[in-house]
């Protein structure tokens, strides 16, 4: 992942940049630029480049990088204006290492344009959203139940559920909507509220790679945006446990049931504590978070969804820029656009003169401003012969082993 240098290296690389008059690299209209400083580096940075670049205008940005000692270095720099062949820009607030993009981005080409299509259905839906949800199998677990049989499913994990609590509760946020502070919490996260011990308190961190967990500053921030103030909230979270325990229970458990991006309902299960059953632990909670996929799969199957199915068609987003290993594009703020979180995965087409390529690609990353969306897709699963045909097209020369090694950054 990008990780911004901090100020001290920053100054030194930029100092080395002018002093050892190392290479910068420009990619722009299918055009490799090499530019170096033609002075020290101060509150501005002056290039001299190998050739006139057409079209650079004040405010425009490069996108710039470097090999200094075999780590790629990637900067963005905004020209302040070009004179006798120099181009004039401000020092960089930041420069980034430890890429993780196969190849540089560049402006898109005026002559490409590239469609997008939802990989599987899409629905518009009235349950609580969350900004991202987690994929993943599930056939596994299917091998002992059967999710056309949604009230046997129900049946089977009860009856699981009595081995390991003294109580349980299956809720679909239908016609009723969140309330509780458990329930508005699983439903603003979509992850599971679980508390080991009312003796103790909610766990420290989440153990889980994609994180699904509740922990215990999650839910301190939780407090304070429901505005209790800053200097009472650790009484209040502690009152909100022992109120657990004064209430008879010993370990609890919320976990949320999630369709896509939705939050439609959630599983609660609490162990009393004159209970002779073991305090909650992390298998159970795996086991409940695999029935509650089966749940929502089943839900599906059996077109509980089915009236909010969207149109899967086509959309063309705006291409901000593009590199052979993935895209960024923008698309207005709407209800297609709320659908395109992180890990969606969709099918792409590029329309160039000379040829036309499809492939996957999955979004790894979205912010917005006031109007627009931003979405940054890696391509999955492109044919080589269209990698090379897309590296040629959009760099202007012949795809070497080199480049993959050189042309690194983040998507």
């Amino acid at each position: 992942m990008a990780v911004a240098i901090k100020r001290i290296e920053k100054d030194f690389l930029l100092k080395v940049l002018y002093d050892e008059q190392i290479p910068v690299l420009y990619l722009r209209d299918r055009t490799q630029f090499v530019l170096t400083l033609d002075r020290p580096a101060k509150a501005d940075i002056v290039f001299h480049p190998n050739a006139p670049i057409d079209k650079l205008k004040p405010r425009s940005k490069m996108e710039l990088m470097f090999d200094y000692r075999g780590q790629v270095i990637m900067f963005t720099a905004e020209v302040s204006g070009v004179k006798d062949d120099l181009i004039f820009c401000g020092a960089p607030e930041f420069l980034y290492k430890n890429l993780d993009r196969a190849f540089s981005r560049v402006d898109n080409p005026p002559d490409v344009h590239i469609h997008f299509t939802f990989m599987g259905d899409r629905y518009n839906l009235s349950f609580p959203k969350i900004t991202e949800f987690e994929t993943g199998e599930t056939e596994n677990f299917f091998r002992d139940l059967d999710p056309n049989n949604l009230s046997g499913l129900v049946d089977q994990m009860a009856a699981w559920i009595k081995g390991y609590a003294n109580g349980y509760k299956l809720l679909v946020f239908k016609d009723v909507k969140p309330a509780a502070a458990e329930e508005k919490i699983v439903a603003e996260t979509g992850k599971t509220l679980f508390l080991p011990s009312s003796v103790g308190g909610f766990p420290q961190t989440d153990p889980y790679p994609k994180k699904r967990i509740v922990t215990e500053n999650m839910f301190k921030r939780y407090l304070e945006s429901t505005g209790i103030e800053q200097d009472t909230i650790d009484s209040t979270y502690t009152r909100f446990i022992k109120e657990k325990f004064d209430a008879g229970i010993s370990s609890d458990a919320w976990i949320p049931i999630l369709f896509q991006e939705y939050i439609i309902g959630y599983i609660h299960i609490w162990l009393n504590r004159d209970s002779h059953k073991p305090p909650f632990d992390y298998s159970v909670i795996d086991t409940l978070h695999q029935f509650a996929k089966v749940l929502a799969y089943s839900l599906k199957i059996n077109g509980y969804f089915e009236s909010g199915k969207m149109k899967n068609d086509p959309f063309e987003g705006k291409v901000i820029d593009i590199s052979a290993s993935g895209v960024l594009f923008a698309y207005p703020h709407s209800s297609l656009s709320t659908t395109l979180l992180v890990d969606s995965e969709l099918s792409v087409k590029i329309v160039t003169p000379r040829r036309n390529i499809s492939s996957n690609a999955k979004i790894i990353r979205r912010y917005k401003d006031n109007s627009l969306g931003y979405f940054g897709c890696k391509f999955l699963d492109m044919a080589p012969e269209d990698l090379r045909f897309l590296f040629e097209f959009l760099y202007g020369k012949p795809f070497a082993d080199s480049d993959a090694s050189f042309l690194t950054g983040q998507v």
